[in-house]
Order: C-alpha cells, then structure tokens, then sequence
C-alpha cells in the first residue's frame, strides 16, 4: 500500500490494515517455526548412521564396498593345501592302460607284473539328440460285427501333445530354476537338444502341469499345517504392473510358498484357515504377529542387526550388552541338542537371569531408550527355543528358502500373469521341500509331473 493510500485512510482503516499485517506477521512466524522443526528433523535423519546389511535387513546385494577393500583382497595370501577332483564312484567306463616299453632305457616291459600308478577320469557327455518313438495304431474290420476297430496307445504314448514327461521336467526345471526366458529356451531346446519347440508350445507345457503342481503344493501345505512350528517370511514379487509379495511357511521337511497382493494379514489367514499352530516364528513385522496358540518366537537375527544399528547411532549402555545377549543364546542353540532336559533347563535359567540383568540397565541416549523400550514388549518372544527343541532361534532358513526368489526375480522382472505366479509358487513348493529332504529339483520336478496313482 502507497503512502498517499495509507494518508487517505480514517482511523478505523489504519487500524484495520495494521491487523491484516499482524496476522501476515504470525503466520509467516508460525511458517517459519515450522520449516524450521522441518529442517531439525531431517537434519538428525542426516546424522543418522547408513542402513547397511550388518545393521539392518538390507540385503547383501545393496550393500557398499569400501573403496580399499579391492585393493586389500589383492594381498599375497598363504598357501592352502592343493585339491584335486574326487574320483567317481561309478564310472560308466574303465580302461586298464599297461605298458609296452619302458620310457627310460626303451625295453619291452608288456609281460613285466604292473599295478596301478595313477588313477584319473575323463568325464564327458554323450550327443544330446532327442529320443523320438513313433506310434502307429493299427485297425482294420471286425470279421464278426463288421464295425472298424483301432488299437488303444499304449500307457504313456497316448496322442496329444508330443512332448513326453521327462522332456517337460528339463522345460520346468530351465524355466522356472534357471530362470530362462521363454524366447531363449526355445532356442535352448533347438541348438543343444535338436528339438524344434515354440515360445506357445513352452506355455502350454506349463499350463498342462498347472494342477499336478497344485495338487502336489496342496499336499504340502496339508502335511506343515499339522505341525506344531511354523516358520514364516515373505519377499517382493512383481506381477503384471502391480506388486505382489510372495510368502513362505515351512517347517523341518516342507515348505510352501503362497502368492499374495498383499502383504497384510490376510495372506497368512488365507495360508492357515482355521489352523493355528502352537509356535510361531518370524521376524518383528506386525502380520506375523498373533498366529500362535502359544508362543511366538522373535528371530534373534534381525534382532542382532537392529541392535548394531542402534550402537552405530550411539548409544553405549543398553545395546552393546543386548548384542552380547543375543550372541550367547544363538551359541546355547547350537548346543542345546547336546544337553539333556535338566541341563537345557539350567542354560535357560542363565539366560534369563542376564536377559533381566541387560534390561535393567538405563540407557542415556535417544535410540538406547526407544530401543530398550522395543525389547521389552518382545521378552517373552526371545528364548522360546529353550523351552522347546523344535523351535528355531532365527528366521534364516526362511530368508535363504527365498533366495532363490529374489535372484529369480531380478533376472525375469516378474511375471505377466497372475496364474503364472501361482504355478512358480507351486514349484518352489515342490522343489524346496525336495531340497530338505536331499532331492533334487529335477528329479523332484519328475516326480510331480509323474499321474497320480489310483
């Protein structure tokens, strides 16, 4: 506003414009206040310490090297004792070499007695050319009904696709372990196995195994949910445009994996139905939580890297001596299989009383406090496995069975469709619950595809 505006205004409209100003007034010190509290905020998420693997459940693949480490690796490192490849214990083939002359002085030495002075194999692969049979079902006239007559195939060689199963267990097996593209598998088939297969004919080998995979996933899923333990985790999966999660629960011999848009509770009450085990096992995320009849089970390895992340924040009290904690209970698992009933009884004791002993310390820093506060709510999910053999006292076997997910993922991107990403959690039901009991995925593939018996 002008000077002669202001000199042409009464009191009542000087009063007036000095309001509006008063008001402008606070509201840019209440903008300020706040851009302020802004800036303090995210300058302490700056001073933060990184999340790294070792402090977080970032996965190794994300993690940084050191720019010196490439150079330290190159040291001159001490001298290991040589190896060599263990010999075959059955050999297809043998061939006793004797000799004829001797190589020094040159005098025949064929009927001189000889043993065996090195032993070695050469290993090679016969020519990968495919098996073709080629069915003629005769017929003629009946001479008595004098009706047409045809001779039914035989069990195996029925008409219909040409592929036979063990031909479709390699496409399986290359597609969804291998992680082969299906434009680059067809060539596969044709340059390495001479069989001419197309990109629609790949997809109708997996459609035609949907529901033998299915029922072989429905089986496992029927046998863990009678266990008493159950472990779980879950991983990312990308279907069509939309994320998708891709979840596991498995327990000594199997595993199954489930398909999900979500990655809320209602996966695992889809998973479970009305079953309820009496122990649970996963980490701290809020879904896992509350599926027990009886105990949870925290897993101390995500607990350790959240502890480390707290001491890289500073706090000096309470986490250093929680890490300690955790580093002695995960030493009692590996050697509670060793003790009898009444001493796993005493370690449990032990444990406890210095689980106590850590809690009661009183962290000064900010982490230390919100952390101590964590672990509290979390004391009767922390030494389950003390009280009950079959419990593990971490979720790794679940992050190592998903593995295999995520190298699959970032080689395919996903799936297209959503029947696609159901059928490779079938699969990997099968193929990782093969893997504990020492089969493997091929044989394991076979096994599926193989009819159901009457």
């Amino acid at each position: 506003m002008t000077r002669a505006e202001l000199d042409s205004l009464d009191r009542e409209g000087l009063i007036g414009v000095a309001l509006a100003q008063a008001e402008a007034i606070e509201r840019l010190i209440a903008k300020v206040a706040a851009l302020e509290a802004e800036i303090s905020e995210l300058r302490d998420k700056l001073a933060r310490p990184p999340k790294t693997p070792d402090n977080s459940s970032l996965p190794p693949s994300r993690g940084q090297k050191k720019t010196t480490e490439f150079f330290k690796s190159r040291k001159k490192r001490e001298a290991h004792p040589g190896a060599h490849r263990p010999l075959h214990p059955d050999p297809t083939h043998r061939r006793n070499v004797l000799a004829s002359v001797c190589g020094h002085c040159g005098a025949d030495v064929s009927l001189s007695p000889q043993e065996p002075c090195e032993v070695y194999d050469r290993v090679e692969i016969p020519p990968l050319v495919p098996e073709i049979t080629r069915v003629s079902l005769h017929g003629g006239v009946c001479p008595r009904c004098t009706r047409r007559f045809k001779a039914r195939p035989p069990t195996g060689f029925e008409p219909g696709s040409p592929f036979g199963p063990k031909l479709r267990a390699l496409v399986i097996y290359l597609r969804f372990t291998q992680g082969v593209a299906f434009e680059r598998l067809s060539r596969l088939m044709r340059d390495a196995f001479g069989v001419s297969i197309s990109e629609g004919a790949l997809v109708n080998i997996l459609m035609s195994a949907r529901e033998r995979f299915a029922a072989a996933s429905a089986a496992i899923r029927a046998r863990l949910l009678q266990a008493s333990v159950i472990c779980s985790d879950e991983t990312g999966l990308r279907v069509g445009k939309r994320s998708w999660w891709l979840w596991v629960f498995h327990h000594d011999q199997n595993a199954s994996f489930l398909t999900h848009p979500r990655r809320s509770k209602e996966a695992v009450e889809e998973f479970l139905g009305d079953v309820r085990p009496q122990v649970w096992v996963a980490d701290r995320y809020g879904a896992q939580a509350g599926w027990a009849t009886k105990d949870q089970q925290v897993c101390l390895a995500h607990l350790l890297r959240d502890t480390q992340y707290v001491i890289d924040q500073g706090d000096r009290i309470f986490a250093p001596a929680l890490r300690a904690f955790i580093g002695r209970a995960c030493e009692a698992a590996k050697k509670r299989d060793k003790w009898n009933d009444a001493t796993l009884a005493i370690h449990r004791g032990r444990l406890k009383a210095e689980l106590d002993r850590v809690l009661a310390l009183i962290p000064i820093h900010p982490a230390g406090i919100k952390w101590k506060a964590t672990v509290a709510k979390l004391y009767p999910n922390l030494l389950v496995f003390m009280s009950n053999r079959a419990v593990p006292p971490t979720n790794n076997e679940s992050e190592r069975s998903l593995r295999p997910t995520a190298t699959y993922r970032k080689i395919t991107n996903g799936f297209r469709s959503q029947w696609g990403a159901k059928q490779y959690a079938d699969i990997r039901s099968v193929i990782e619950t093969a893997r504990r009991q020492s089969i493997g995925p091929l044989q394991a593939i076979q096994a599926a595809l193989q009819p159901a018996t009457p």
